[in-house]
């Protein structure tokens, strides 16, 4: 049975997604979701499949579209694998969110 980890990176895998699509595929809350990435993403870098204790694929990327404003375009948030609850630049809460592939 694959963890919920390695699920995530198998979609991630497939095609880029986002928390909240991630999230609505695999029944969790988007919170969750966001935790889940920081693993994977460490997992992905350090070579290894997340939630096993073998090597993964070698020259594997952890990608992420930073979330971007969809008032002002800005998109050089802090940390872009957690959603933004407001732009920095406008104060706009209308903020698109980040997505995630592994290549």
């Amino acid at each position: 049975m694959e963890t919920t980890r390695q699920r995530i990176a198998d979609a991630l895998r497939e095609e880029p997604r986002t928390a909240s699509d991630l999230a609505a595929a695999l029944s969790l809350p988007t919170p969750v979701v966001y935790e889940h990435l920081e693993h994977v993403s460490r997992s992905v870098a350090d070579g290894e499949e997340p939630g096993s204790n073998g090597a993964g694929d070698e020259g594997e990327e952890f990608l992420v579209a930073p979330p971007t404003c969809r008032e002002c375009g800005f998109d050089r948030f802090d940390d872009p694998v957690n959603e933004p609850s407001r732009c920095p630049e406008c104060k706009s809460e209308r903020i698109e969110e980040p997505a995630f592939v592994i290549r």
